[in-house]
């Protein structure tokens, strides 16, 4: 079984269920959806919304090795992504040498305002939280009380670990920044992190026909993915 959990943000809802569908129809092996939603966490998530916090799952994406036992192991995605291959395939990627597993973008923002006038923030290692394979065993330094005290400088950092070698790096096809990266026709996994086909200012980026096209096929009966 592929655990998942996504971030959850009420303005995003479309996003999150295209997302879990784009999974679902491609996936080789099965697969569970836990929603990070803040409503469903009650008191596990105590902490203040940060001004420069984007969506409600900057901080509770941290809460997956505590929700997991902190046992096994346990995927992490943002909603705003649209997954075109395999997700057996990132799974079968875990490496036991390492607590957490991410793509590791360089990721320098030009801008200073995201989607929905949220401000942009640079800082380094930016976007590698955003798809992250935990290790739980080795993740045991993420209780709920440091998720919901810590600076997001310590947490989107992995500060949390003891060095940056606990750290293992994935495909960055598999965590491609639509708007950011160079385009490319193979992404494994099409992040919209500026802002997706569903926002009325990013309705024409890249891979906004696939997202569109998997939003009609989940929204249908009678049709599935080719080859699914």
């Amino acid at each position: 079984m592929i655990r998942i959990f996504i971030g959850f943000d009420p303005r995003e809802t479309v996003a999150w269920h295209v997302l879990t569908h784009s999974i679902l129809a491609r996936s080789s092996q099965p697969v569970s959806f836990i929603p990070l939603a803040l409503n469903n966490l009650g008191p596990l998530m105590w902490r203040e919304r940060n001004p420069l916090q984007s969506t409600d799952f900057s901080f509770s994406r941290f809460l997956t090795p505590y929700l997991s036992g902190y046992e096994g192991w346990s995927l992490f995605m943002d909603c705003d992504m649209l997954v075109l291959d395999d997700i057996a395939k990132l799974w079968a990627l875990r490496d036991d040498r390492f607590a957490v597993m991410c793509t590791q973008h360089d990721h320098q923002p030009r801008e200073t305002i995201k989607f929905l006038g949220a401000p942009q923030t640079p800082y380094g290692k930016k976007n590698w939280s955003s798809v992250m394979l935990f290790n739980n065993a080795r993740c045991q330094a993420l209780t709920p009380e440091r998720v919901n005290t810590a600076s997001g400088l310590e947490l989107h950092q992995f500060k949390w670990l003891a060095s940056d070698d606990e750290i293992g790096a994935l495909p960055l096809e598999w965590n491609h920044l639509v708007g950011y990266n160079p385009p490319r026709p193979d992404a494994a996994n099409a992040h919209f992190t500026l802002g997706g086909p569903y926002f009325n200012d990013t309705v024409d980026c890249e891979y906004a026909q696939p997202w569109q096209d998997e939003k009609q096929r989940m929204l249908r009966a009678d049709q599935r993915v080719s080859g699914s």
